[in-house]
């Protein structure tokens, strides 16, 4: 991995989980000593998130961290259903059995980490199984620009998730592990329009809480159904 990959991976990383909060601003001289590293990497990172709308740059005063926004949120939200919805029906339609083991184990992983309490190191391990599901779900769609994009957008949406549930702590009022088991049963039975609309309202039931915490109306007890 190369310095520019590394900054590019801290920096994303600090991003999407709010070490680097909304409106930061990213001077270099900073970043270099929080990443122990020199302006070039910096440099040629911060570029690359600003080419995934993750940073913003502003003439003669740099970068900072994307502000977040409800609009936004619904945006990428909806380019997100748009795109994965293509992308199941794709994988229903060509998946092989290696596809089909993999959303099985993803799921149970999945769900053994959400049986698990602890600390908050549990809700990066949560987190991480989420990711992987979702992705098992749309890897046979054979579009290496679909999975491009479903990781920016991931991406995108895992912002306004990950402060809610530090906040909030573990899920309440929403049986989120039902939902993913019935997306994936429908998708192993390769029934695409049910699968598509179960995935359609999974994302949905999320976008409307997060809605609720980012506009400042949710307590705590509703941001905690926001893990979708």
């Amino acid at each position: 991995m190369t310095l520019a990959e590394k900054a590019y991976e801290g920096l994303r990383h600090d991003i999407i989980r709010g070490e680097l909060p909304p409106g930061r601003p990213l001077r270099l001289a900073e970043l270099s000593e929080r990443y122990g590293m020199g302006f070039s990497p910096l440099r040629e990172a911060l570029n690359r998130l600003h080419a995934e709308r993750l940073v913003t740059a502003e003439s003669l005063r740099g970068f900072r961290v994307a502000l977040l926004s409800v609009e936004e949120m619904h945006d990428a939200v909806a380019t997100r259903i748009m795109i994965e919805s293509e992308a199941l029906r794709a994988s229903i339609r060509l998946g092989d059995d290696a596809w089909a083991a993999g959303i099985v184990s993803s799921l149970y992983a999945l769900n053994l980490q959400a049986s698990r309490t602890g600390a908050e190191a549990d809700i990066w391990a949560l987190e991480a199984r989420h990711y992987a599901f979702h992705r098992a779900l749309l890897s046979a769609c054979g579009s290496a620009w679909t999975m491009e994009f479903f990781e920016r957008l991931y991406a995108a949406t895992e912002r306004y998730r990950i402060p809610v549930l530090l906040s909030a702590g573990r899920p309440m009022g929403r049986d989120v592990q039902a939902e993913h088991g019935a997306l994936a049963e429908a998708t192993l039975d390769r029934d695409a329009e049910k699968a598509v609309a179960l995935l359609k309202d999974h994302y949905e039931k999320t976008v409307a809480a997060l809605e609720e915490v980012h506009r400042g109306a949710g307590s705590d007890s509703r941001a905690a159904k926001a893990v979708g």
